[in-house]
């Protein structure tokens, strides 16, 4: 499966790990879960693993879009953890349509991307 989400430190941090080239349909089955997700623990700090992530369809970035702006305030922190020079300018990117605090980790830091999640 493309997205992949794991909860870890009694829910505080959901960990979405996506692969190769997300659809539409890919949504279908995340964005029911996330929002669970937030109405169960509230504010969320995100570890956004694109490690094997090559982008997405015109359908599926719609869908990112729209879960962008109907979760604007529903993440505290965001460590985007990558492997490629676009991953980086896309951190920086969405920064503006999130209240979230981004942070670009390498793939080869995702041990510090964790900690930062951790951090009071």
């Amino acid at each position: 499966m493309p997205i992949q989400l794991k909860e870890e430190n009694d829910g505080k941090i959901l960990v979405v790990h996506v692969s190769g080239r997300l659809t539409k349909a890919d949504y279908a089955q995340f964005v029911p879960e996330f929002e669970r997700l937030v109405v169960q623990h509230g504010k969320l700090r995100l570890l956004f693993d694109m490690t094997g992530f090559h982008g997405w369809d015109a359908g599926a970035a719609w869908e990112d879009l729209k879960v962008g702006i109907a979760h604007f305030a529903d993440i505290e922190r965001l460590a985007m953890v990558g492997e490629e020079k676009w991953q980086h300018g896309m951190a920086i990117f969405c920064k503006p349509f999130t209240r979230a605090t981004v942070r670009y980790f390498d793939h080869a830091n995702a041990a510090e991307a964790r900690k930062w999640l951790g951090e009071a």
